[in-house]
């Protein structure tokens, strides 16, 4: 029986340069494996793959994508067996110590890589290395630059809010979602990415993470009070005792997109580009900003002045986007360098003991 998936993204490209939360996702998990590896060692696959087996047994997985490398994943969590299985990469940054977890290192290049090999490439690697860097920085920049556009997008919406109105229709919403309900335990807060930007363009998975859930779709313009109503949702829940999941923007983190409470059975999210959706399923709900709280006609007055705004947002998007593109073909032309030098069966062979270690972790969590 193949249990459920949700996949996600716990690390981001943002406005405001790479941002991890994957230190919310591994709070409370007991066992961490952390694979590390060179591009092109087999550590992503040799994940996926045990990932794969733990979700054909039974258990339910979390499988967290890579938002640099579309082929690739950051790792995976069983929650139900607290387990997490991510690459060095993705936990680069972290410090053991910001878990309570057992955490086990293993690093496929010290058994499964021909690093004397490889030693003549080094200069070709050392530059491609420095080409990564340089073309994440300069998307980062211009992340950021299309970031101040967005501000002054916003502020002309916001000069034209009815804040009143959008206080009253947050409340409205709070008492549907949540009615009288109160739960007698301390709600569990888990901070993830809706989406993310990535060398293929915007991602993310709104469809798999909604499935099952009464989904409210907020339709509006930006500074329309999307994510301080978002906001305000995710922090009544947690008063409640309800199980918050908090979805931050992947352009900027500071900004919330999506809330889902499962134990109250909904999920609302930002339903606006780069993660537009419209009403497929027979309990969509529509929620309308822009028509409940900003001043009729101010599309149309402002016509203009927003076009140029869109106009030179979309460049700097774009242009950001083909940054990462470069980056990508970079690390792709280190992976070629990389894989020659790679045992496959000695990678083979150290994925069985992985998995073998892991089934017996689930064993014992089961008696």
């Amino acid at each position: 029986m193949t249990a459920v998936i949700r996949n996600y993204f716990a690390a981001g490209n943002t406005a405001r340069g790479f941002m991890s939360l994957l230190h919310s996702s591994l709070e409370g998990i007991e066992s961490i494996f952390i694979v590390d590896g060179s591009p092109g060692s087999g550590n992503a696959n040799l994940i996926r793959n045990i990932g794969d087996e733990m979700s054909r047994i039974g258990h339910e997985l979390w499988i967290l994508h890579s938002a640099s490398d579309n082929d690739s994943i950051d790792g995976w969590i069983a929650p139900d067996l607290s387990i997490g299985m991510i690459t060095g990469a993705a936990f680069r940054g972290m410090v053991a110590n910001e878990t309570e977890s057992a955490i086990q290192f293993l690093n496929l290049d010290d058994t499964c890589v021909d690093l004397k090999g490889l030693s003549r490439f080094q200069s070709e690697i050392d530059h491609l290395n420095l080409q990564i860097k340089q073309a994440h920085e300069d998307a980062y920049a211009g992340f950021a630059q299309a970031l101040h556009i967005h501000d002054d997008w916003e502020a002309l919406y916001i000069k034209h809010m009815n804040f009143d109105a959008a206080n009253e229709m947050t409340e409205e919403y709070i008492k549907r979602l949540y009615g009288e309900q109160t739960l007698n335990k301390q709600s569990r807060i888990i901070h993830r990415f809706l989406g993310a930007a990535t060398p293929k363009g915007a991602i993310d998975f709104v469809p798999d993470l909604t499935q099952g859930l009464k989904r409210y779709l907020i339709k509006g313009r930006a500074g329309t009070g999307k994510s301080t109503m978002l906001k305000k949702i995710a922090a009544a829940g947690e008063e409640r005792g309800f199980d918050v999941e908090i979805y931050h923007c992947g352009f900027d983190p500071n900004s919330i997109d999506m809330v889902i409470a499962r134990e109250a059975g909904f999920a609302i999210f930002d339903s606006t580009a780069p993660h537009e959706y419209f009403p497929d399923r027979p309990s969509d709900e529509i929620i309308d900003t822009y028509a409940r709280c900003v001043q009729p006609g101010t599309d149309e007055r402002h016509e203009e002045t927003l076009n140029v705004f869109k106009q030179q947002y979309s460049s700097k998007m774009k242009e950001s986007t083909g940054h990462l593109a470069a980056a990508q073909s970079y690390l792709d032309q280190l992976k070629h360098i990389f894989t020659p030098f790679v045992d496959n069966d000695k990678v083979e062979e150290m994925q069985e003991e992985l998995k073998r270690e892991v089934l017996c972790i689930a064993q014992t969590q089961k008696h």
